[in-house]
C-alpha cells in the first residue's frame, strides 16, 4: 500500500482556504504551514511591480504550485523518516527490501519535475530555491550514504531542529585534516595489530577480538576529546566481551605487558584472591589529552551477562555526579557498550533506559554504542529479533540513533562526535548502531561456518577497516606506503618488548577499580567480625534529632494522620521512652547525616514504606509538596535522599549497587517491595553483590532490605529465601541478619558505615513487627553500646535451671514468647541470632557455656524444612545441632489458606515446648 498516496489528493479549496485564513491571521495558522506561506509570498515577490500592477494569477495554477511544493515537503519528510532504510551501512550483508521506497513517484511527483525549482529546498538547508534533482542528491547525501538517522520520532521540535541543522553542515559528511586522518589510521593500526600479535602469540586462546569493528577504537578516541572539550572530566563505561582488551589497551592505556600477563593464566599475588577471567576486568586510569586536559576513565568490571553492567554503569555515573563533581551532570559521561543481540533481547536495557529522565537515577544522558555484528553467538539476526533494528527499544525513550557502516571509519568517528555533541547539549540518550561483523565465531575456538556460511564466505574475502581506510588515504596522498610500514613496525616493537617483559611477571595483580574513591577504607580480616565495633551516639543530639524528624513546617496543610503519627513519633521519645522500629531506623539515618555521611534509599513505594512504616517524605494534603524533615536537622554535614523507584528491580538494585561502589562514604540502601522480589535481581545478587570482591577485589556496602516474615498471607511476600543469601555466603562476602530490635536495627545500620571497609549487607526486614508491642526500645539503647550479633533470652532468670537451648531468628521469638507471656518454662532459653552471617562463633560458645547444664542445642525457625537457615546451621554452627524444629518441606514457601498456615504454625511452637 502506498503509505503517501493521500497527498496526491490534496483538496485545492483546502489549501485555498488555509492561505486565506493565512492572510487574514498568520498566528492562527498551524507554525509548518505559515512557515510554507511566509516561503510562498517571498518568492511571489520575484514577480516585483507587475504583480503589484494587479496581473491576475490563474487561482489552479497557485493551487497546483502550493500543492507541488507540499509534495516536495513531503518528500523531504519521507527521507528524515525512512530514509534510514535505504543506506549503505551494512558492510557484509545485502539490505533487506523495505516498501514503499523513496520514488518521487510515490509523493505524487514525476520525473519531468526533477528540473523545476522549489522553494521548498530551505527547508533542507539551502539558502535558495533548487531543483527537484538538486533537493534529491542532497537527500540521498544527507540520509542514505554511510550513516543512516532515526529522530523524527521526537517529542520535542528544538531538538529536531537541532539535529536537522547538524545534519546540513557537509551534507553530514566528515571534514577531517590531514593530521586528523593520520591519528585515525594510528589508532586502526594499534587496534589491528593488537589482535594479530595476541592470535598469534596465544593460538586458540579466548580473546572475544574486535575484529571487524577496528573502527570503535578511533570512534572512542575522537568521541572522548571531542567530549572532553565540552566539559567532560569523567568518562564510566560498561562494555561486554567483544574489543573490551582491545579498548583497554589502546583507549585506557593498560600496559599490553600485563594483559599478556593474563593471558598466561598465572596465579594471583593474593593467595585468597580467586580473580576472574581478563575480559571481564575493570580497570580505571588518568589520561592527557593532547591540549594538556586530564580526564579520567572508568571500565566497569562486567561479568558474562552482558547487559547486567548498565545499571551498574549508570548508578556509579550518578554517585560521581553527586559526590565529586558538585551535581553537575555534564562532566561526567557514562557510556555503554552493548552488542547487537544482547540489546534487543535483555530487558534490563529498557529498565535501565526507563530511568533516563526520573529524579532519583538520571545521570544526564548516556552513549549507547552497539558493536551490532549482526549475530549472536550463533543465532541468526533475523531470529534474534522481531523489529527492524536492534536499536528500536531506543524509540521508547525519543532517543535518537545513527546507524552508521563500520567500514567507513570516517563516518563513525562523524556519528559519535554528533552523539557527544548532542548529550552533552541535551542530557538525553542517544544511540549508535555499528554495523559490521566479527571476523570469527562468538570466540576464536569456535567454527562459525556451522551456522553461518554465507555470511562467512563474504566475511573470509573482505578487508578490514584498517585495509580500508589506508587504501583511501594513500590514493588521496594523505599517506604513503613508508608512512605506513613505519607505523605498523613501530607498534609491533613496542608488542614484542610489552610481550617479553610480561614473561618476568610471576604473579598477576588487579588494579583496583576506582581506587582514589576507596582511598582510606581497608581489606576485612576474620578477627572483623567476632564483634561490632561500638556505634553510640550522644543522647541529647539524637532527642534534638527527634524533635527536628517530629516537627512539621508551619503554615502547611498536612493529613491528619500524618499529624498524628509525627505527634506520637516524639512521644515515643518524650513521654513514653519507646520508640519502635520506623522512628528508630529515622534516628539512625539522622545520627549518620549529622556524622558527615550521605544516606540514599530508594526502591518501590520506599519513601512511605511498603508498611505504612517510615514516611521518610511527608506531602502537604492540598499541593503534594513534598518534605524531608530528616534534611532539616541543624549541623548536618551530609545529605538524605529517598527515591520511588521505578517498578523495577534488577534496573535499581544494580544502579544502587553501581551508586554504592562509586560512593563508600554513602549509605546506599535498596528495598525490595516485599523480600522476594530480590529474585527479579537474581543477577546482580549472584554475579555482583556476593561475588564482586572475591573477582575484582571490589568492595561495596549496598544494603538491602528484605520484608520478610510468616504472617499467613500465602506464598508470595512471605520469604526473603533465606537459604539463598546463606547459600552464598563465603569468605566474608557479605553479612545476613535477621534483627528482633529497634535499637539493634539502629546499631547495625550505624555499623555500616562507622567500619573502615564495606561489606554487602543483607536484612531480613519485619512486616508485622513494625508495629508489634513488644517490639520496642529505650532512647539509651540507641545511645549506647554496638550492633549485637545475638541476643541472650532476657526471660532468663536461673541459669542453671535451663537444660534446652534453643537458637533462633526474626519474628518466631515473639510468637513463642507470646505463649511465655501464659506460662514460663524454666528450663529452656530462646536465643536470638541476629546476625546469621558471618556467625559470631566465640560469642556463641561463650553464651552456651553461661548455661552450665544445657546439653540440647536445638535450631528453630518459622520456615519449612528445606528452607530459612535449617542446612545452614547444621554445618556451619560452632557446636553440634541436636534437632531442627521448623514446619514440613514444602515447594513453595508458605500455604495459601492463612488458617492452615497459622495451624503449621502453631504446631511448631507446640513441638518446640512439648520437646
Amino acid at each position: 500500500m502506498d503509505r503517501f498516496s493521500f497527498l496526491g489528493g490534496v483538496h485545492s479549496t483546502f489549501i485555498d482556504d488555509l492561505y486565506q485564513r493565512y492572510l487574514k491571521s498568520p498566528d492562527n495558522i498551524e507554525p509548518s504551514w505559515r512557515a510554507f506561506f511566509q516561503g510562498y509570498d517571498f518568492a511571489r515577490e520575484e514577480y516585483g511591480d507587475e504583480a503589484a500592477a494587479g496581473i491576475a494569477y490563474n487561482h489552479d495554477e497557485i493551487v497546483a504550485e502550493i500543492r507541488k511544493e507540499f509534495q516536495v515537503l513531503a518528500l523531504i519528510d519521507g527521507y528524515r523518516t525512512r530514509g534510514h532504510l535505504f543506506t549503505a551501512t551494512n558492510p557484509v550483508r545485502s539490505r533487506r527490501e523495505y516498501e514503499p521506497k523513496l520514488n518521487i513517484e510515490n509523493f505524487g511527483l514525476q520525473q519531468s519535475d526533477l528540473n523545476l525549482p522549489f522553494q521548498a529546498a530551505k527547508e533542507i538547508g539551502f539558502k535558495e530555491s533548487k531543483t527537484l534533482a538538486e533537493i534529491i542528491q542532497r537527500l540521498e547525501e544527507v540520509y542514505c550514504r554511510s550513516i543512516g538517522i532515526e529522530y523524527m520520532y521526537l517529542g520535542d521540535p528544538e531538538r529536531i531542529r537541532w539535529i536537522q541543522s547538524q545534519l546540513h553542515v557537509n551534507n553530514n559528511h566528515p571534514d577531517y585534516t590531514a593530521d586528523e586522518k593520520k591519528l585515525i589510521v594510528r589508532k586502526l593500526n594499534e587496534a589491528v595489530a593488537f589482535e594479530n600479535f595476541i592470535n598469534r602469540k596465544f593460538v586458540g586462546q579466548k580473546r572475544f577480538s574486535i575484529e571487524g569493528a577496528e573502527s570503535l577504537i578511533p570512534a572512542l578516541e575522537f568521541g572522548i576529546r571531542r567530549a572532553a572539550n565540552l566539559g567532560v572530566e569523567e568518562f564510566v563505561m560498561g562494555m561486554a566481551h567483544r574489543g573490551r582488551l582491545n579498548v583497554l589497551s589502546n583507549i585506557f592505556g593498560k600496559t599490553q605487558r600485563d594483559i599478556f600477563s593474563e593471558f598466561e593464566g598465572k596465579e594471583f599475588e593474593d593467595e585468597e584472591f580467586d580473580g576472574d577471567v581478563k575480559y571481564h576486568l575493570g580497570y580505571t586510569t588518568t589520561k592527557e589529552l593532547d591540549s594538556g586536559k586530564i580526564i579520567k576513565l572508568n571500565l566497569s568490571p562486567n561479568p558474562s551477562h552482558l547487559e547486567a553492567v548498565d545499571a551498574v554503569v549508570t548508578g556509579i555515573a550518578r554517585a560521581k555526579i553527586n559526590t565529586a563533581h558538585g551535581k553537575e551532570k555534564d562532566k561526567v559521561m557514562p557510556i555503554l557498550i552493548h552488542g547487537d543481540a544482547a540489546v534487543a533481547a535483555q530487558g534490563i536495557v529498557y529498565e535501565v533506559l526507563q530511568m533516563e529522565t526520573l529524579d532519583g537515577y538520571h545521570t544526564g544522558g548516556t552513549v549507547h554504542i552497539v558493536i551490532n555484528n549482526q549475530v549472536g553467538f550463533t543465532t541468526n539476526y533475523l531470529d534474534a529479533r522481531s523489529s527492524i533494528y536492534c536499536t528500536d527499544i531506543a524509540k521508547t525513550v525519543q532517543a535518537p540513533v545513527l546507524h552508521v557502516n563500520g567500514d567507513d571509519v570516517e563516518a563513525v568517528i562523524h556519528a559519535t562526535l554528533f552523539a557527544m555533541e548532542y548529550r552533552q547539549r541535551y542530557n538525553r540518550d542517544i544511540f549508535i548502531d555499528l554495523l559490521c561483523y566479527r571476523k570469527y565465531g562468538h570466540n576464536e575456538g569456535d567454527e562459525p561456518r556451522f551456522t553461518q556460511p554465507l555470511l562467512y564466505k563474504e566475511i573470509s574475502k573482505h578487508p578490514n577497516p584498517m585495509e580500508i581506510y589506508s587504501k583511501k588515504l594513500e590514493d588521496n596522498g594523505v599517506i604513503d606506503k613508508a608512512f605506513l610500514k613505519s607505523l605498523e613496525n613501530d607498534f609491533k616493537e613496542v608488542l614484542e618488548m610489552r610481550f617479553d617483559e610480561s614473561k618476568k611477571i610471576e604473579k598477576n595483580t588487579i588494579t583496583q577499580f576506582m581506587a582514589d574513591e576507596w582511598d582510606g577504607f581497608r581489606t576485612a580480616e576474620p578477627k572483623d567480625f567476632s564483634q561490632s565495633l561500638d556505634s553510640s551516639f550522644d543522647i541529647d543530639k539524637l532527642k534534638s534529632i527527634a524533635r527536628t524528624i517530629t516537627t512539621l513546617p508551619e503554615g502547611k496543610k498536612f493529613f491528619v494522620k500524618i499529624k498524628k503519627l509525627m505527634e506520637d513519633r516524639w512521644k515515643m521519645v518524650d513521654e513514653r521512652n519507646s520508640l519502635d522500629w520506623g522512628m528508630a531506623e529515622l534516628l539512625a539515618y539522622g545520627s549518620l547525616i549529622v556524622d558527615g555521611y550521605n544516606v540514599r534509599i530508594s526502591g518501590e513505594d520506599t519513601e512511605r514504606g511498603t508498611f505504612s512504616h517510615r514516611h521518610a517524605v511527608i506531602k502537604v494534603e492540598d499541593s503534594e509538596e513534598e518534605h524531608i524533615l530528616l534534611n532539616n536537622i541543624p549541623g548536618r554535614e551530609g545529605r538524605f535522599a529517598i527515591y520511588n523507584s521505578l517498578l523495577s528491580e534488577y534496573g535499581v538494585m544494580g544502579f544502587d549497587y553501581g551508586y554504592a561502589m562509586s560512593s563508600p562514604e554513602t549509605l546506599v540502601v535498596w528495598e525490595a517491595q516485599f523480600g522476594d522480589f530480590f529474585n527479579g535481581a537474581q543477577i546482580i545478587v549472584d554475579q555482583f553483590l556476593s561475588a564482586a570482591e572475591d573477582k575484582w577485589k571490589v568492595q561495596n556496602g549496598l544494603v538491602l532490605y528484605l520484608p520478610h516474615g510468616y504472617e499467613g498471607q500465602g506464598a508470595e511476600h512471605s520469604s526473603a529465601r533465606l537459604e539463598r543469601w546463606l547459600q552464598q555466603c563465603a569468605q566474608y562476602n557479605m553479612q545476613v541478619v535477621n534483627i528482633t530490635t529497634p535499637a539493634n536495627f539502629y546499631h547495625m545500620i550505624r555499623r555500616q558505615m562507622l567500619r573502615d571497609f564495606r561489606k554487602p549487607l543483607v536484612v531480613m526486614t519485619p512486616k508485622s513487627l513494625l508495629r508489634h508491642p513488644k517490639v520496642q526500645s529505650p532512647l539509651e539503647d540507641l545511645a549506647t553500646g554496638r550492633f549485637r550479633e545475638l541476643l541472650d533470652d532476657p526471660r532468663i532468670e536461673d541459669r542453671s535451671k535451663v537444660k534446652k537451648l534453643f537458637f533462633l531468628s526474626g519474628k518466631l521469638y515473639y510468637d513463642i514468647d507470646k505463649v511465655r507471656d501464659e506460662k514460663l518454662v524454666e528450663d529452656r532459653a530462646f536465643i536470638r541470632l541476629e546476625q546469621l552471617y558471618p556467625l559470631a562463633s566465640e560469642q556463641i560458645n561463650d553464651l552456651i557455656a553461661s548455661y552450665p547444664n544445657a546439653d540440647e542445642i536445638y535450631w528453630a525457625q518459622e520456615e519449612p524444612m528445606n528452607m530459612g537457615a535449617s542446612w545452614y546451621v547444621q554445618i556451619n554452627f560452632p557446636v553440634k545441632v541436636n534437632k531442627v524444629f521448623a514446619t514440613p518441606a514444602s515447594a513453595s514457601t508458605a500455604a495459601g489458606s492463612s488458617k492452615l498456615a497459622a495451624l503449621k504454625h502453631n504446631n511448631l511452637i507446640q513441638e518446640i515446648f512439648n520437646t
